[in-house]
């Protein structure tokens, strides 16, 4: 059963696009060695090593990008909330507005 997880970690890190030579390396020397069979000692611990650092690495990325990005829309949010507010203002001011101009004319003050 620990073989089937690790030939099953090894293909799910396959699937990943992975730039990083020394993780490359390490994927491609796995694939090869479990092709011919269990890979065990050294060789595994080597790669869980490299896995281990290259996904932590770039957990550790993508987990500064969601607070980026968690900024960003809480600032997003902040502005929305603020022109709904000074919509309603402006809404407020041409209504009041409004009123004033429609007794002005019917008080007869229009063209006058």
């Amino acid at each position: 059963m620990t073989d089937e997880r690790f030939a099953a970690l090894v293909a799910a890190v396959g699937n990943f696009h992975v730039t990083d030579r020394a993780m490359r390396k390490a994927q491609d020397v796995a694939s090869a060695a479990l092709a011919h069979g269990p890979l065990e000692g050294a060789q595994r611990e080597a790669y869980l090593a490299a896995v281990r650092r290259y996904f932590a690495a770039f957990e550790r990325e993508a987990r500064g990008h969601l607070r980026d990005v968690d900024r960003r829309l809480e600032h997003a949010n902040q502005v929305v909330f603020n022109l709904a507010a000074e919509r309603g203002v402006a809404v407020k001011r041409i209504e009041a507005t409004q009123a004033v101009l429609t007794e002005v004319n019917a008080l007869g003050g229009e063209g006058a």
